[in-house]
């Protein structure tokens, strides 16, 4: 009979825990020490392309941070996830899509548990929409470093 009742609690135990989700690395260290782009300044236009955010939150070196794309066409227009394209501004460049397409979303990414060095990391970020309106737009984020103890 007691081994029922572990056998019971060991079951229960199981089904109901919770998944933990891993970090991937969004940006690798090794990437991250290759020399920026000198053309990859913030940049903002006036265009009828889509509008893009991106959101990171206030990242620590070490510490899974949500990574957000946001994606707003405008005038009836949509955008195909598809045609979203993360390049990451180092000499040379990381095009950084393939490794953010598991998190596509109807808006554009959202990546929990990213992780990225310390540092300020440039992206550019190209979007075209149903309309043939593009956008390129440069950001930049920045990832505190870990405090020693």
């Amino acid at each position: 009979m007691s081994s029922r009742i572990v056998t019971s609690l060991l079951a229960l135990v199981l089904s109901t825990a919770t998944t933990v989700a891993l970090a991937e690395p969004l940006i690798t260290s090794d990437e991250a020490h290759r020399p920026d782009d000198p053309a990859a300044q913030p940049s903002r236009g006036i265009t009828r392309g889509p509008t893009v955010k991106v959101e990171t939150g206030a990242p620590r070196a070490g510490t899974p941070f949500d990574f957000r794309i946001d994606v707003t066409p405008h005038g009836g227009a949509t955008v195909d996830p598809a045609d979203i394209h993360v390049i990451y501004l180092k000499v040379p460049a990381v095009d950084l899509t393939d490794r953010l397409k598991p998190y596509r979303t109807a808006d554009g990414f959202e990546m929990k548990g990213a992780e990225a060095p310390a540092g300020n990391h440039p992206l550019k970020i190209e979007v075209k929409d149903s309309e043939g309106h593009e956008t390129s737009t440069v950001v930049r984020f920045d990832v505190a470093a870990t405090p020693t103890p």
